[in-house]
Protein backbone atom coordinates (compact mmCIF):
# COMPACT_ATOMS: atom_id res chain seq x y z
CA UNK A 1 0.00 0.00 0.00
CA UNK A 2 1.32 3.42 -0.58
CA UNK A 3 2.34 5.89 2.23
CA UNK A 4 2.39 9.49 2.15
CA UNK A 5 5.07 11.04 4.15
CA UNK A 6 5.74 14.77 5.10
CA UNK A 7 8.99 16.43 5.90
CA UNK A 8 10.61 20.16 6.08
CA UNK A 9 13.31 22.04 6.18
CA UNK A 10 16.19 19.40 4.86
CA UNK A 11 18.25 22.30 3.68
CA UNK A 12 20.76 19.78 2.07
CA UNK A 13 24.02 21.35 2.07
CA UNK A 14 23.88 23.95 4.20
CA UNK A 15 26.64 24.61 6.81
CA UNK A 16 24.92 27.76 8.40
CA UNK A 17 21.86 25.45 8.86
CA UNK A 18 23.54 23.22 11.52
CA UNK A 19 25.40 25.95 13.18
CA UNK A 20 21.74 27.67 13.32
CA UNK A 21 20.32 24.65 14.35
CA UNK A 22 22.59 22.75 16.45
CA UNK A 23 21.99 19.79 14.01
CA UNK A 24 24.84 16.97 15.60
CA UNK A 25 26.26 16.38 12.33
CA UNK A 26 30.12 17.00 11.50
CA UNK A 27 29.96 18.77 8.45
CA UNK A 28 27.29 19.54 5.57
CA UNK A 29 27.85 16.11 3.90
CA UNK A 30 27.44 13.83 7.24
CA UNK A 31 23.63 15.46 7.64
CA UNK A 32 23.02 15.23 3.70
CA UNK A 33 23.46 11.67 3.93
CA UNK A 34 22.12 10.95 7.78
CA UNK A 35 18.79 12.73 6.28
CA UNK A 36 19.31 10.30 2.43
CA UNK A 37 19.76 7.49 4.73
CA UNK A 38 16.72 8.16 6.76
CA UNK A 39 14.25 9.20 4.06
CA UNK A 40 15.19 6.20 2.26
CA UNK A 41 14.83 3.48 4.97
CA UNK A 42 11.23 5.43 6.09
CA UNK A 43 10.36 5.65 2.56
CA UNK A 44 9.69 3.31 -0.89
CA UNK A 45 9.65 4.44 -4.20
CA UNK A 46 5.75 4.33 -4.70
CA UNK A 47 5.00 6.20 -2.00
CA UNK A 48 4.37 10.08 -2.08
CA UNK A 49 6.31 12.72 0.05
CA UNK A 50 5.38 16.22 0.68
CA UNK A 51 8.09 18.59 1.39
CA UNK A 52 7.17 21.92 3.15
CA UNK A 53 10.03 24.06 2.08
CA UNK A 54 13.12 24.69 2.58
CA UNK A 55 14.48 21.81 0.77
CA UNK A 56 18.13 22.69 -0.23
CA UNK A 57 20.99 21.33 -2.35
CA UNK A 58 22.87 24.65 -3.34
CA UNK A 59 22.01 23.85 -6.99
CA UNK A 60 22.76 19.87 -6.41
CA UNK A 61 18.69 19.68 -6.16
CA UNK A 62 17.98 17.15 -9.01
CA UNK A 63 21.19 15.18 -7.80
CA UNK A 64 19.58 15.08 -4.42
CA UNK A 65 16.19 14.21 -5.28
CA UNK A 66 16.94 11.42 -7.81
CA UNK A 67 18.46 9.97 -4.87
CA UNK A 68 15.23 10.22 -2.86
CA UNK A 69 12.44 7.49 -2.52
CA UNK A 70 9.29 8.59 -3.11
CA UNK A 71 7.35 10.52 -5.33
CA UNK A 72 7.51 14.13 -4.21
CA UNK A 73 5.87 17.23 -4.02
CA UNK A 74 7.33 20.81 -2.46
CA UNK A 75 5.54 23.34 -0.70
CA UNK A 76 8.00 26.23 -1.02
CA UNK A 77 9.77 28.09 1.55
CA UNK A 78 11.68 31.18 1.84
CA UNK A 79 14.69 29.98 0.73
CA UNK A 80 13.33 28.36 -2.01
CA UNK A 81 13.45 31.03 -4.33
CA UNK A 82 14.28 29.23 -7.63
CA UNK A 83 11.00 28.90 -10.12
CA UNK A 84 8.53 26.12 -10.04
CA UNK A 85 9.86 25.04 -13.40
CA UNK A 86 13.40 24.62 -12.23
CA UNK A 87 12.60 22.44 -9.01
CA UNK A 88 10.21 20.55 -11.60
CA UNK A 89 12.86 19.50 -13.71
CA UNK A 90 15.50 18.36 -11.02
CA UNK A 91 12.47 16.30 -9.87
CA UNK A 92 9.84 17.41 -7.71
CA UNK A 93 6.34 16.53 -9.37
CA UNK A 94 4.45 19.37 -8.62
CA UNK A 95 5.86 22.85 -6.78
CA UNK A 96 3.20 25.23 -5.15
CA UNK A 97 3.95 28.69 -4.48
CA UNK A 98 1.09 28.90 -1.57
CA UNK A 99 -0.30 26.35 1.26
CA UNK A 100 -1.99 23.82 -0.02
CA UNK A 101 -5.41 21.91 1.73
CA UNK A 102 -4.58 18.02 1.39
CA UNK A 103 -7.82 16.06 1.67
CA UNK A 104 -10.53 18.66 2.36
CA UNK A 105 -8.85 18.88 5.71
CA UNK A 106 -5.15 19.27 6.12
CA UNK A 107 -3.55 22.58 5.26
CA UNK A 108 -0.13 22.26 3.90
CA UNK A 109 2.24 25.12 4.25
CA UNK A 110 5.67 26.00 5.07
CA UNK A 111 5.09 28.54 7.58
CA UNK A 112 2.67 27.85 10.29
CA UNK A 113 -0.73 29.42 9.75
CA UNK A 114 -3.70 30.39 12.35
CA UNK A 115 -5.92 27.37 13.34
CA UNK A 116 -8.27 27.45 16.08
CA UNK A 117 -10.75 24.88 17.70
CA UNK A 118 -13.38 26.50 15.63
CA UNK A 119 -11.93 25.79 12.51
CA UNK A 120 -12.80 22.83 10.28
CA UNK A 121 -8.86 22.34 9.64
CA UNK A 122 -5.52 21.19 11.13
CA UNK A 123 -2.56 22.59 9.86
CA UNK A 124 1.04 20.57 8.81
CA UNK A 125 4.31 23.08 8.52
CA UNK A 126 7.54 23.75 8.47
CA UNK A 127 9.66 26.50 8.93
CA UNK A 128 10.03 26.89 12.78
CA UNK A 129 12.92 24.06 13.60
CA UNK A 130 13.02 23.87 16.72
CA UNK A 131 12.24 26.65 17.82
CA UNK A 132 10.50 25.84 21.61
CA UNK A 133 7.73 28.62 20.51
CA UNK A 134 6.16 25.63 19.04
CA UNK A 135 4.76 22.61 20.18
CA UNK A 136 5.64 19.46 17.88
CA UNK A 137 1.80 18.95 17.77
CA UNK A 138 -1.69 19.76 19.01
CA UNK A 139 -4.86 18.49 17.67
CA UNK A 140 -4.78 21.31 15.08
CA UNK A 141 -1.08 21.27 13.95
CA UNK A 142 2.09 18.92 13.36
CA UNK A 143 5.60 20.41 12.72
CA UNK A 144 7.54 18.59 10.53
CA UNK A 145 10.91 20.21 10.77
CA UNK A 146 13.28 17.40 10.50
CA UNK A 147 14.91 18.80 14.05
CA UNK A 148 11.60 16.98 14.97
CA UNK A 149 11.45 13.81 13.44
CA UNK A 150 14.55 12.95 13.88
CA UNK A 151 15.52 13.95 10.52
CA UNK A 152 13.34 11.35 8.96
CA UNK A 153 10.11 12.00 6.71
CA UNK A 154 7.18 11.10 8.88
CA UNK A 155 3.83 9.26 8.14
CA UNK A 156 0.99 10.49 7.26
CA UNK A 157 -0.83 7.82 9.55
CA UNK A 158 1.50 8.56 11.98
CA UNK A 159 0.49 12.20 12.27
CA UNK A 160 -2.89 11.26 12.75
CA UNK A 161 -2.69 9.17 15.54
CA UNK A 162 -0.43 12.11 17.39
CA UNK A 163 -3.18 14.91 16.54
CA UNK A 164 -5.52 12.19 17.61
CA UNK A 165 -3.78 11.20 21.05
CA UNK A 166 -3.53 15.03 21.82
CA UNK A 167 -6.88 15.75 21.75
CA UNK A 168 -7.98 13.02 24.30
Amino acid sequence: MQGIFFTADTHFCSRAIMNYENRPFADAEQMNKAIIENWNRAVSPEDTVWHLGDFGAQGREAEFLSALNGTKYLVKGNHDTASNSYYRECGFAEVYDFPVVFESFWILSHEPLYVNTNMPYANIFGHVHANPMFRDFSPQHFCACVERTDFTPVSFDEIRRKLAASAD
